[in-house]
């Protein structure tokens, strides 16, 4: 088989280095792919955007790509599945009515509302003016959403009513966010510890991955502004078996079963980020992709080839099917560049990443690098996952802060608690 992967970031290269392995798979075209992907077996970047549809048609019909699989949000929520689904192609992903989810924090709560799906109560407002008022007289803390897609920065958590108005006026006058502003929403802040649960989904049968837990603030012990995820761990504790039966029973297969009934049929990964306590699940947000970076190590630990996965998806036959995972525990620290999530250079030469993969049980995931005379360097806010595979947490923690101690750049940062919350339940 011939695979198209969309999208470059620090999920695609994981993604890809999973299904080069598959023994169904002779060839991957990533567009546009990263320097980390071009040094995988059977894999080759192809410089076409992943909001270029046309140019990703005429690419998957020119090289007969057998399956296409989509990586990042905003071109499922633009509408490639369903460009490739008319041109009679395989996609793995949703369509852009079930991408919604995602799309449209409103939509994705007006939905669980209607359906009955565990969440915060909440408001949503198009006008600056009766978003202000509500805020004024709201019981805090609050969380402000932008309604749209915000690379995982839309969100802020409000104590105090200035850091509110201040949120209000980022997202809807400011619009530091764009269109993805043009909505709020409003809603309880929720007490308890967050996890990341994703699944494999046809439409009818739910398939979970392994839980994970991601680390969104930019500091440690989740201090300073949000990113698109600072480091990720798995299996994660919070995640208990009483709660993981909640989660199927009360989020998952409703949410499909709710889709379903609304004329958006939902086939890919879905991801509900979640609230858990006393192991009640409550959902944050829905996301319509993998998540970045918990693929890492949930890649890691997979030891399922993804490929029959998503082949029985896209003929509603993934009731009959399974996924194994190693026995042990993965961590990604996510390295990034100095000023990330706000402004930052590129270009920093990066070195030790060869040292870092001598490590046994280490795997660097290029996310924002690039390749130049002077050897890989610096292109984007988050640049590596640093990823480990080990026999429990502890050592997985371990591993992966030796590894990334042997990598450096001008102005690199990463957290150094990922994965702490686990110990404190082990």
């Amino acid at each position: 088989m011939k695979i198209l992967l969309v999208g470059s970031g620090g999920r695609e290269h994981a993604l890809a280095w999973k299904i080069a392995q598959s023994d169904l798979v002779t060839e991957l075209l990533a567009a546009p792919g990263n320097v980390g992907i071009d040094q995988e077996p059977k894999c080759k970047s192809v410089r076409v955007s992943p909001n270029d549809f046309s140019g990703l048609l005429d690419l998957a019909v020119k090289e007969r790509v057998d399956l296409t699989v989509i990586g990042p949000e905003a071109p499922l929520v633009a509408g490639l599945t369903d460009v490739f689904v008319a041109n009679g192609l395989n996609v793995f992903g949703p369509s852009s009515g079930a991408a919604l989810l995602e799309g449209s924090k409103v939509f994705a709560k007006d939905l669980m509302k209607k359906y009955g799906i565990p969440s915060a109560d909440f408001e949503s407002f198009d006008d600056y003016d009766k978003a202000l008022r509500f805020v004024k007289s709201a019981r805090l803390p609050v969380v402000v959403k932008a309604d749209g897609l915000a690379a995982g920065k839309g969100v802020f958590v409000c104590n105090r009513l200035e850091d509110s108005i201040e949120a209000l006026d980022k997202i809807m006058n400011q619009k530091i966010f764009g269109a993805a502003g043009s909505r709020v929403i409003v809603e309880d802040c929720l007490e308890g510890e967050e996890a990341s649960f994703i699944a494999f989904t046809d439409g009818v049968s739910v398939i979970p991955l392994a839980s994970s837990q991601d680390h969104k603030a930019i500091f440690d012990d989740d201090m300073g502004p949000n990113t698109g995820g600072m480091g990720a761990y798995s299996p994660a504790p919070v995640v208990t078996q009483q709660a993981h039966d909640r989660i199927m029973n009360d989020v998952m297969l409703p949410t499909v079963k709710a889709m379903e009934s609304e004329g958006r049929p939902y086939t890919g990964f879905l991801y509900a980020g979640l609230m858990i306590r006393n192991d009640e699940p409550m959902v944050l947000e829905f996301n319509v992709r993998l998540g970045d970076p918990e693929a890492q190590p949930l890649l890691v630990r997979m030891k399922t080839d993804p490929i029959p996965l998503m082949l029985a998806a896209l003929e509603c036959r993934l009731g009959s099917q399974s996924i194994t995972w190693d026995d042990g525990a993965a961590v990604c620290v996510v390295m990034a560049s100095a000023g990330y999530p706000g402004s930052y250079s590129k270009g920093e030469v990066i070195s030790g990443i060869s040292a870092a993969e001598e490590i046994n049980g280490i795997k660097v995931f290029i996310a924002g690098a690039a390749s130049s005379p002077h050897g890989v360097v610096t292109a984007g806010g988050r640049v590596l996952g640093v990823t480990s595979l080990g026999k429990n947490i502890p050592e997985a923690i371990s591993k992966v802060y030796e590894a990334a101690a042997k990598i450096s750049w001008n102005g690199v940062h990463y957290r150094k608690d990922i994965g702490r919350k686990a110990l404190s339940r082990s």
